[in-house]
């Protein structure tokens, strides 16, 4: 019977990506969305993958979401924590719920998301868990310390849960994207991509969602169980640490 995936933020974007690539990999797929529910459903339609509507800051949501998943497909063996926003400002700027609403997202949801799902993991001795953090984790990003702050810490979560699990077979492992084809890149201005941040990156282009996704189905698979604590950084030469 094939494996279980879920991918949070996964019907647009690299999230997307990541589930259409899993999906054709042969995992059972579902993908979770937070409010855009006229793209979950067309992203739904075009590929047949179920979409589930909660909101991975809530603690509760996401647990009624598990148990939503696992009724319609079985138990979950592969989470991609993909799911993130941003709400950038200089720090001096920075208001307290831009703060908060990017710590809530983008690193509780970490906890929220493999808490329910990490004791089944254990009982059955598989799991693959892939946090989707950011190059600007690892090197930091002007207007983005709220941002930066919960990638970064998206890393240590990574390893010391990948300590935590080791024995029970269940990899925990971290993925972080440069700059990447998106919806979101595509309102930045000709003159500032070319000017500005395609000179930032060594092999002179964008990564496209399908690079971060193959990357996604390579950890997602049982051959990768040595694998364990790591970061991939996927990033056109961009930073390299």
């Amino acid at each position: 019977m094939a494996r279980v995936a879920l991918v949070t933020g996964g019907s647009r974007g690299i999230g997307a990506a990541i589930s259409r690539a899993l999906a054709g990999a042969g995992y059972q797929v579902a993908a979770s969305y937070a409010g855009n529910t006229e793209a979950a459903r067309q992203f739904h339609d075009q590929t047949g993958i179920g979409v589930f509507q909660w909101d991975v800051a809530s603690f509760e949501a996401c647990a009624a979401g598990v148990r939503k998943v696992e009724a319609s497909l079985g138990p979950i063996d592969i989470l991609v924590n993909n799911a993130g926003i941003v709400r950038d400002a200089t720090l001096h700027r920075m208001t307290k719920p831009q703060w908060d609403a990017v710590i809530r997202t983008d690193l509780d949801s970490l906890f929220n998301m493999c808490r329910p799902l990490i004791e089944g993991m254990r009982a059955r001795k598989f799991g693959r868990i892939i946090n989707i953090s950011s190059i600007n984790g690892q090197k930091g990003q002007i207007g983005q310390t709220n941002y930066a702050a919960a990638k970064a810490a998206e890393l240590g979560f990574t390893r010391a849960l990948a300590l935590e699990s080791a024995r029970s077979g269940i990899t925990v492992n971290a993925i972080c994207p440069g700059y990447i084809n998106t919806e979101m890149l595509a309102a930045v201005p000709t003159d500032v991509m070319r000017g500005a941040i395609l000179p930032q990156i060594p092999v002179g282009r964008l990564g496209e969602p399908e690079e971060i996704a193959r990357a996604v189905v390579f950890l997602a698979a049982d051959e990768a169980g040595f694998i364990t604590g790591s970061t991939l950084s996927i990033n056109g030469g961009q930073h390299m640490c």
